[in-house]
């Protein structure tokens, strides 16, 4: 038995029914073609495979809390259904956008009641849990705990971010992969073949390679191609053919923007993966990851600044050329704008990929702030201090400074670092690149200023 959403409670009605049976007809299919079983359900073997966490849970007849992260199209919604029918619990879908607290309400007091009647817990599954804020989800804990109802949360963003702690410790956290292509297209022949709930009966024939052409474009996303399989059908009735052709699918298609949501996790994961290919001089794939983004939409000063920071966190004065270089590319892709501004970013992404490395100045600034955090605002040495003032020469300021342009090579031997900090070094330069050469001056200096002092 399957606890009804309180608006439709009235399906036991006969006209009632027979509406929402026409609904369901009008429904788009990948709304129809949803397994209605396990054996019928395609993809995640990671998961549902023989001994596999959720299999063990189907056969012990045991289901637990899960968050269900996974992108979308990966069948998080129908996962959670099956799971259901298949350990024989109720089941009760809730959307984080669509529905609020009062509507939950009326939920938990049906689970309440089934609960009474029946002993069993309810499967409560809440679309897109991430979109809860910290309240809301704080709202389930009490009732997960009572055993009244067993959560299923399904996000497309990181639980770790989005749901709260209370939480993801009584859940599970179940990761869902894009599908195969293979399995998107098997997910299409079958929909093609149904009479019932899917396209057979218009009688339409594709072969394997216009629907690996359509599971190719959905990038995993079984919903996609779906609708992209209904839209091209319809051409097809429309056009009186009999068979579907890839100008027909690119028709049905249009043009599918690229999975990339910019305030999501993927956001993070794509920018991650083309700074990682810039440090590891990669310019190929630094090129690839950010023509995905540019794809996608994003923000061409985004990307320009986060090179800025690159030239100097990673190739800094190995190659002091890439920091000039990054301003540029900054100037000048906000001066020309897109399409043009992918040229001198893709010159740029080539040329610091291709740079020597170091974060020797980065490093040295960090170990630095540390100091600076440690120590506090120690008093500066006497000799480097300013002394405008008769008084301020009286107490010493600014005594015994050597002004290195007096000396060879303008090298001093004298200290510039408060009294606490004198045998810090924090600049190690590498001997990569221009470094090289500094690394060097930088010896010869030391090597001078440690002789002076013996």
């Amino acid at each position: 038995m399957a606890i009804r959403q309180p608006h439709l409670r009235d399906q036991h009605n006969l006209f009632a029914h027979t509406a929402e049976k026409e609904a369901a007809k009008k429904a788009p299919l990948a709304e129809r073609m949803r397994p209605q079983t396990l054996d019928t359900y395609v993809g995640q073997t990671h998961l549902l495979g023989p001994g596999r966490l959720l299999r063990q849970m189907i056969e012990q007849k045991t289901l637990t809390s899960l968050i269900l992260w996974g992108p979308p199209g990966s069948g998080k919604t129908t996962l959670a259904r099956v799971l259901a029918q298949a350990v024989a619990l109720p089941w009760v879908s809730f959307s984080a956008v669509l529905a609020g607290v009062k509507e939950l309400r009326l939920i938990l007091a049906d689970a309440q009641r089934h609960q009474q009647q029946t002993g069993q817990s309810t499967v409560l599954f809440v679309d897109e849990i991430h979109r809860f804020n910290k309240a809301q989800q704080d709202a389930f804990l009490p009732h997960v705990e009572q055993g009244l109802i067993i959560l299923i949360g399904a996000t497309t963003e990181n639980p770790s971010f989005e749901v709260i702690a209370p939480l993801l410790s009584r859940s599970r956290v179940v990761v869902l992969e894009a599908m195969e292509a293979e399995q998107v297209v098997q997910i299409l022949s079958r929909a093609l073949q149904d009479t019932d709930r899917g396209l057979g009966q218009y009688r339409i024939g594709a072969d394997e390679a216009v629907l690996r052409t359509i599971a190719e474009s959905a990038q995993g996303d079984a919903r996609v191609a779906l609708n992209t399989l209904e839209v091209a059908t319809t051409l097809a009735v429309q056009k009186e053919a009999t068979q579907l052709d890839v100008a027909l699918v690119q028709e049905a298609a249009q043009q599918k923007a690229i999975l990339y949501d910019k305030a999501g996790e993927e956001h993070y994961n794509v920018i991650s993966a083309f700074i990682k290919s810039l440090r590891g001089s990669d310019p190929d794939a630094a090129l690839y990851w950010m023509l995905r983004m540019l794809e996608a939409g994003e923000d061409i000063l985004f990307i320009a600044r986060r090179m800025v920071i690159f030239a100097a966190e990673d190739i800094g004065n190995a190659d002091p050329q890439a920091l000039p270089l990054a301003i540029a590319t900054k100037e000048a892709v906000h001066f020309v704008g897109l399409p043009e501004a992918r040229i001198p970013l893709a010159q740029a992404a080539t040329y610091l990929a291709a740079a020597p490395k170091s974060n020797a100045s980065y490093r040295a600034m960090k170990a630095a702030q540390a100091d600076v955090h440690t120590y506090g605002p120690l008093p500066v040495p006497l000799h480097l201090r300013n002394a405008p003032t008769k008084l301020m020469k009286n107490l010493g300021y600014g005594k015994g400074y050597e002004y290195a342009h007096d000396y060879e090579d303008a090298v001093v031997t004298q200290t510039h670092l408060p009294e606490k900090l004198l045998q810090r070094r924090y600049y190690q330069p590498s001997e990569r690149g221009s470094e090289k050469g500094i690394s060097e001056r930088l010896k010869a200096r030391r090597k001078r200023q440690a002789d002076t002092q013996d």
